[in-house]
């Protein structure tokens, strides 16, 4: 027999993974960030721990390197209680050639409660989670999404600006190869937020004008008034042409100084999802000045993953007996792993 859902969490019982920001109604992911408040204050204290999930296995899939997204996740999970389990790609079996489906059905075998995966293929997220038994948490997959850094961006934002409806918030840098600046279209737009995307021609996807943002190619005309800047990396290790003459031409350009910055609104507030190139889309006085907020990111990283993974767990427990246990979420047509994605 169904459970019902239980009213402290009122998320669809369908979002049994999270592999992506836009299928998401503005509810579900206000539900999240609220529920990722309480989770700052338990890591503010002596005793983080809030074994939630004692027993219940959490397995993390890195295919690409990642410090703040796999050690948040990694901790994120023990503070619910879960076993961590975090594979070592370079030495697991697919050095060997094993493909993504077949490692991912053998750690299946192993009766996992939950994976989190990171993937250089656009669509890796969405292809897996319907043949897994367990939750899927997409951790950036290529050019695509990455769903839970755009909600510790909107946790960031209104914890700071006490609101997310109706600020200016720019996105500067590469947003090209940006799965960052994808899903926090989605995330910011979907509540209220008014966008802007900031970067020079080559780096911004066809199409980009869709995307219902504004668009510019000018720190100076982008940059006015605005409240909140989130920072892009330059990901050169995507870009297979030359996309800029060089980093030192960017930084003269797009790169975030003082006097980039100048035009902003007074107090506003500059994000950066990391790592930096420091000197290259940001100078070191923005990032450690005081507008900055790239430190407190990094810490509610951990409570929104703490949210998302009890979210789904939670979910997954008031779903009927014998369920398809992860159907992901994935928008009807869109393409799976290595398929190309726009905004």
């Amino acid at each position: 027999m169904k459970k019902s859902s239980p009213p402290s969490l009122p998320f669809c019982p369908d979002l049994s993974s999270l592999t992506a920001i836009r299928p998401l109604s503005p509810a579900q992911i206000t539900a999240l960030l609220d529920r990722a408040e309480n989770y700052i204050a338990l890591s503010r204290q002596k005793n983080k721990k809030q074994p939630l999930f004692s027993g219940r296995t959490q397995i993390n899939l890195f295919f690409e390197n990642s410090t703040r997204t796999r050690s948040s996740f990694e901790i994120a999970g023990q503070r619910l209680g879960l076993d961590n389990v975090s594979i070592d790609i370079d030495h697991s079996s697919v050095g060997k050639g094993e493909t993504l489906l077949d490692t991912a059905l053998t750690l299946n075998a192993m009766q996992p409660d939950i994976v989190v995966l990171r993937h250089n293929c656009s669509g890796a997220a969405d292809f897996l989670a319907p043949r897994l038994d367990c939750a899927l948490i997409n951790a950036g997959d290529g050019t695509h999404e990455h769903p839970t850094q755009a909600l510790l961006d909107a946790l960031t934002i209104r914890r700071a600006k006490g609101r997310l409806a109706g600020l200016n918030i720019a996105i500067c840098g590469d947003i090209l190869h940006s799965r960052v600046a994808r899903s926090n279209l989605f995330c910011l737009g979907l509540l209220g937020a008014r966008l802007r995307l900031i970067a020079p021609s080559t780096l911004l996807p066809a199409g980009i004008e869709q995307s219902g943002a504004e668009i510019f190619h000018s720190m100076a005309e982008g940059l006015q008034n605005v409240d909140v800047i989130i920072v892009l990396r330059l990901q050169k290790e995507r870009m297979t042409g030359a996309f800029f003459s060089s980093e030192r031409e960017y930084f003269h350009f797009f790169g975030l100084d003082a006097a980039k910055l100048a035009p902003a609104a007074p107090d506003c507030l500059v994000l950066h999802p990391g790592p930096m190139n420091r000197g290259v889309e940001i100078a070191s006085a923005i990032a450690d000045g005081p507008r900055s907020l790239i430190r407190t990111q990094v810490e509610n990283g951990v409570a929104v993953r703490m949210a998302v993974i009890e979210a789904l767990l939670t979910m997954r427990d008031y779903q009927p007996a014998g369920a398809k246990a992860a159907r992901g979420n994935r928008p009807a047509g869109q393409k799976a792993a290595g398929g190309k994605s726009r905004v």
